[in-house]
Order: structure tokens, then sequence, then C-alpha cells
């Protein structure tokens, strides 16, 4: 069985950091594409950021491109997503996706994880 658990979220101040982490089990996590989604109050889900070892490349949204890095840790069968330079508007839950090959991800879904950035 797929399964993926976030964890990171929390409250920043604008300008902050933060880092979120996915790990996942049930799959073999090299051949899949994990990517990062976000969906805020009142908007539609918005992919983040994605990486896919198949790929060979990471994507960015244009929104966080120079803020945001995806990052894998094969071994520990987790990705990151380092956020730096956070705005208010990054304010959303953030989910973790998994599906095999290449990005955008979504076959498979984490439980989602809180990420509020203050003014």
């Amino acid at each position: 069985e797929v399964q993926l658990v976030e964890s990171g979220g929390g409250l920043v101040q604008a300008g902050g950091s933060m880092r979120l982490s996915c790990q996942g089990s049930g799959f073999t996590f090299d051949k899949y594409a994990i990517g990062w989604f976000r969906r805020a109050p009142g908007k539609d889900r918005e992919g983040v950021a994605c990486i896919s070892r198949a790929e060979g490349a990471a994507h960015y949204a244009p929104s966080v491109k120079g803020r945001f890095t995806i990052s894998s840790d094969n071994a520990k069968n987790t990705v990151y997503l380092q956020m730096n330079g956070l705005k208010p508007e990054d304010t959303a839950v953030y989910y973790c996706s998994a599906a095999p090959g290449w990005c955008p991800a979504g076959d498979y879904w984490g439980q989602g994880t809180q990420v509020t950035v203050s003014s």
C-alpha cells in the first residue's frame, strides 16, 4: 500500500523559511515522481514543485521559483520542500503526491500539512 506522510508545517512570519518533508512507503521510491501541491482557502489546488529521478528534473510553479527548492533523499524515502522568502499568499494546506515515472505526480496523496505565513 502506497503511503505518504507529510510533516513540517506550522506558522511562520513573512520572509521566513520552513522545510516540509514527505516520507513515502509501499513503493519503489526512486521510480516515482513526487510532487508538492497546495490548496489555499477558496482557491483551486495548485502544483508547487515536482521531482522525478526517471526524468532527471525538478519543476516549479512560477509563483515559487527561486524561493522554493525540492529535493529527495532516496535512502530515507523522503522528499523535502525547502521554502524560503515565504509570503502570506503561500498560506495553504500542502500535500505530497506520488505517481510512477515522470511529473506531475497525482496518483497517491498524503493527508496534508498546514502552512500559515503571517504578515
